[in-house]
């Protein structure tokens, strides 16, 4: 008998590369451009090379999507040259992006949900950034939730700490207490899925 989670990972195993949608690239160019303006931008994408080089000194268009891979070297490059390699920082970089996106439409159901409620449309809101992955929240009892996310591999790990900043900034915004939100099976492991896990009070 194949689960539904097996089934889920063998369409993601089947499809494409990952890509992750224009809206979002577009998000991080603006946060960088925000911090150090055009020039440190330029220096992030001069330390790029290969296709990732080649998407980041094109246009980019929130409409489009465009190779996760590509995005990730994006992100490695940026915490290189500008957090002298601490990929930690991400997490608040990722909050102040996170914090703005949810002073519009999705704060409504971030300031009255429950946590449980947020959690599972979070997850749901970051199935619409991604094409060829899948994503699986399952929400136990009233205080602890997993994610499963599946087609992202080591080469995303750094994505981790944008997950963790949007998960933490959306559930301390609704009110949850207490919050742990960690990778209990990290994108490093390699592994068919990764897994967030998160409580709160």
């Amino acid at each position: 008998m194949v689960t539904a989670t097996g089934s889920l990972m063998s369409q993601a195993k089947a499809s494409a590369a990952p890509k992750i949608k224009g809206a979002i690239v577009c998000d991080s160019l603006n946060s960088v451009r925000a911090r150090g303006g055009d020039a440190e931008l330029t220096r992030i994408i001069n330390h790029l090379d290969g296709d990732a080089k080649k998407v980041f000194e094109g246009s980019i268009h929130p409409w489009e999507w465009y190779s996760l891979d590509a995005f990730t070297d994006f992100l490695e490059a940026d915490i290189r040259e500008t957090a002298g390699g601490n990929a930690e920082v991400l997490i608040a970089r990722a909050e102040k992006v996170i914090e703005s996106q949810l002073r519009g439409v999705y704060r409504i159901f971030v300031k009255l949900g429950s946590p449980g409620y947020v959690v599972k449309r979070i997850a749901s809101v970051h199935q619409t950034y991604f094409d060829g992955t899948q994503i699986i929240p399952d929400v136990d009892g009233d205080s602890r939730a997993t994610i499963k996310y599946i087609g992202f591999k080591a080469r995303h790990r750094i994505l981790e700490y944008t997950i963790i900043g949007f998960y933490r900034k959306a559930l301390e915004i609704c009110g949850a207490k207490k919050l742990d939100v960690h990778f209990s099976v990290p994108m490093s492991d390699d592994q068919d899925y990764s897994e967030i896990t998160i409580s709160w009070a």
